[in-house]
């Protein structure tokens, strides 16, 4: 397939600028409005009303709020698929703006604030003006769109199901088969008015762990009477670093193996029965996730057994890597760049972040890129905290690229 038939199939600027104020607003009383993973049900109203509105073919309640757009062009072709998650975190917003979300609620058993701290807000506005643009331009379609508002990125509740793995085991890729699929995500230390990308593995498969230890309780002036599981829990968590260190081939890829949880004991003088450890694994390449894996299974077991003592690890996939398929990169790469100039779009180095879009890459050919959303004269701010911050000017040069990605894939055929 050849480079970008962007002159040819390009939408009029002043659809455009039409566009941008409503897109804001929509983010705004999104972010004013944030609802948990599983629990987007006003979110999926405002976008499922705002898609019916268009005359797209309109189904909600698929993997619990999600909600799916048709939009079949004037002429036959393929299925391309766009997807916005829709969710947002368990975070109390500290930014001074004037729709700043005030929302609390109860999170696994502690109450909290509600925020759209990870840009989900500005998906899901940027994905309903692309609808909005795309049902006016139908002549321009050869082939249909399948919009995809998907709950749950960040992870459905302990014992439910969602994201995009019940998005995909519920048929969003099927009735009509989706031939590729593309996403954004809006980006807080990228500037505004670039884009980045990376062909292959840009984010990493995250894998959630539970390691429980096993020892004997003793009282604490005689620790030789029981065997220690917090000793013996310290003792894993350094052989860890060493599978990373000494075991995983890190010129290729890199890995990283963070413990963010242990829980053992009830007082100060006694040594307990049982340590419990979480934490998590990030791979960017599949064999390197395997070896990391099978040594991480047998240091828990040895170490513990070292010891005097039983271990046993217990593995969740959460993500799996974010893998762009390298000739839809290179056939769409023409098509950022004559939307957002040749300076501002970069290749990028890949990152341990996870992003469940990857589950989607497993089935169909996928391309995903980093929107910019820092101001150019302001700070970076960390995604997952309370002082997240997007620059909105960002969002229209979203609308433009997964609009433009859009019809020339589809007349690219």
């Amino acid at each position: 397939m050849g480079g970008s038939c962007y002159a040819q199939n390009s939408i009029p600027l002043e659809d455009f600028k039409n566009i941008e104020e409503k897109v804001i607003e929509w983010r705004r009383d999104i972010h004013e409005n944030p609802e948990l993973s599983n629990r987007e049900f006003n979110t999926a109203k405002k976008i499922a009303a705002h898609l019916n509105s268009l005359g797209i073919e309109t189904k909600t309640g698929i993997a619990k709020t999600g909600v799916v757009g048709i939009l079949k062009g004037d002429q036959p072709g393929k299925v391309v698929a766009l997807r916005a998650d829709i969710d947002a975190l368990p975070v109390k917003e500290k930014n001074d703006l004037p729709f700043k979300s005030v929302v609390e609620t109860e999170f696994l058993g502690s109450k909290t604030g509600v925020m759209h701290a990870c840009g989900h807000d500005t998906h899901t506005a940027i994905l309903m003006g692309v609808a909005e643009i795309l049902s006016e331009n139908k002549d321009k379609i050869r082939g249909t769109v399948k919009f995809i508002f998907q709950p749950a990125e960040e992870g459905p509740p302990p014992g439910e199901e969602g994201g995009a793995k019940l998005m995909i085991k519920e048929g969003v890729l099927e009735n009509p088969e989706v031939d590729a699929i593309f996403g954004l995500h809006i980006n807080a230390a990228t500037p505004v008015g670039t884009i980045k990308y990376k062909p292959e593995g840009m984010m990493a498969a995250v894998e959630r762990f539970v390691i429980k230890v096993e020892g004997t309780q003793a009282h604490g002036s005689a620790p030789w009477s029981g065997i220690d599981p917090i000793m013996i829990s310290a003792k894993i968590i350094d052989g860890f670093q060493t599978i990373i260190s000494r075991n995983a081939d890190l010129t290729e890829s890199a890995a990283v193996i963070t413990v963010g949880k242990i829980s053992s004991g009830v007082r100060y003088n006694i040594i307990p029965e049982t340590a419990e450890m979480i934490g998590t694994v990030r791979t960017l390449d599949p064999a390197n996730k395997e070896l990391i894996i099978r040594r991480m299974k047998e240091m828990t077991a040895g170490i513990a057994s070292a010891y005097g003592g039983k271990a046993s690890i217990e593995f969740q996939n959460n993500t799996a890597i974010t893998f762009n398929d390298p000739s839809l990169t290179g056939q769409m790469l023409p098509t950022l760049k004559s939307v957002a100039g040749e300076d501002n779009v970069s290749l990028m180095k890949a990152t341990t972040g996870g992003e469940d879009f990857s589950f989607y890459q497993q089935n169909v050919p996928g391309f995903y890129f980093f929107l910019g959303g820092m101001p150019v004269d302001g700070e970076a701010t960390r995604h997952h905290t309370p002082g997240f911050f997007i620059d909105e000017s960002g969002m229209l040069l979203g609308v433009k690229a997964m609009t433009q990605i859009t019809l020339d894939y589809l007349n690219n055929q």
